[in-house]
């Protein structure tokens, strides 16, 4: 719920009244899962198969925090769930669907109960007043849809073995032991982006990646802690630089980026952001030159049965637009799926870039 506050600010709370969340049930005919798995491109369908198209999260004032559509296929079931990033964050709804498929097999007692306690620093005190004019009090903002023309989707792929050879040079470059799979691999995939959109060597280019920060403040939060808890950091170089530097430069600067976020830095950002919020909004800012990143390779993602068995893949849906990166845990322990949302252009040129494609 929004209401108005005092000096033209906003106040939005959650209302907990159990009265639950929506829920879809669909049939697609015609459609099996080898036809959403099978095309070199994420067919637009899958984007059917995620109730709250279009909507985002400031609608949440009018529209369903969480919503989940079950949807029969020739062959199998896909589930689709769909949540606003103002309540939960990643962890958080990987968290919700993995007891939620325990719930459905019959188990009574939880792998891991969430911890629902709200968290606040001792010098913020809810609630928080948001600057007018504000798009949680717009009934303009009530029919905002996906403006993004349909853009390309595409799923690439990586072994084990190939992210541990890419977090291997990235470090014997960068001479150091401190980079990670992950940094690594975002770093590969940055690369090939840019080299494939022809930037100009002057230019500046972006990547921007959730840093979670359950275990970065003093004391940790709970590691089952319900809610948001992460920040957005940004890695930025001159394209000729990331280029012409190779993985280790790049991985390097994304790994100092990360480990920055120490206990004193993340308690300034929200004691900066309680006295002077800013909302989040992406929008054109994200493209070929400026990727974000979602998700992460660590949620258990193949571990969830809701008693028809263990999934054979996942997908993000729709509401990733242009320059989004979304990361998986591959079906093979220890491998990665990368979902990339980006002009056709670009991702045929990654095909035929031999650096990429050296890594698969």
């Amino acid at each position: 719920m929004a209401t108005e506050g005092e000096n033209n600010t906003t106040y939005c709370h959650i209302l907990c009244n159990n009265k639950g969340s929506l829920f879809v049930h669909a049939i697609a005919e015609n459609t099996s899962v080898d036809d959403i798995l099978q095309p070199t491109y994420v067919p637009s369908i899958v984007n059917s198969f995620f109730p709250l198209n279009g909507v985002r999260n400031c609608q949440g004032t009018s529209q369903p925090l969480l919503a989940v559509q079950v949807t029969e296929l020739v062959d199998g079931v896909f589930i689709g769930f769909t949540i606003n990033h103002v309540v939960a964050d990643g962890e958080s709804l990987w968290q919700f669907i993995n007891s939620w498929s325990e719930i459905s097999r019959g188990c009574h007692k939880l792998t891991k109960d969430p911890s629902l306690e709200r968290f606040f620093l001792d010098s913020v005190e809810p609630p928080f007043p948001i600057p007018a004019p504000s798009p949680f009090m717009k009934e303009e903002n009530q029919n905002w849809q996906n403006s993004t023309p349909e853009t390309p989707v595409r799923v690439f792929h990586y072994t084990k073995e190939k992210i541990a050879q890419l977090k291997a040079k990235a470090n014997a470059e960068a001479k150091t032991e401190n980079i990670s799979s992950l940094q690594a691999l975002l770093t590969h995939f940055w690369i090939s982006v840019i080299r494939c959109s022809f930037v100009d060597a002057q230019e500046e280019v972006f990547i921007f990646l959730p840093i979670g920060v359950r275990g970065r403040i003093v004391p940790p939060l709970p590691e089952n802690y319900f809610g948001n808890a992460l920040q957005i950091g940004v890695v930025r170089m001159k394209a000729g630089e990331l280029l012409q530097s190779g993985i280790g430069k790049g991985a390097m600067e994304m790994n100092k980026m990360v480990a920055s976020h120490c206990d004193e830095k993340v308690r300034s950002h929200y004691v900066s952001m309680a006295k002077k919020p800013v909302l989040l909004q992406l929008g054109g800012a994200v493209g070929a030159k400026a990727l974000a990143t979602g998700s992460s390779p660590r949620f258990n993602v193949y571990g969830n049965d809701f008693g028809w068995g263990k999934p054979v893949a996942v997908r993000a849906g729709s509401n990733i637009g242009e320059g989004m990166v979304v990361l998986f845990g591959g079906k093979e322990e220890g491998s990665v799926d990368v979902q990339v949302c980006l002009p056709y252009e670009i991702l045929e040129a990654m095909e035929s870039d031999s650096e990429f494609i050296d890594a698969f």
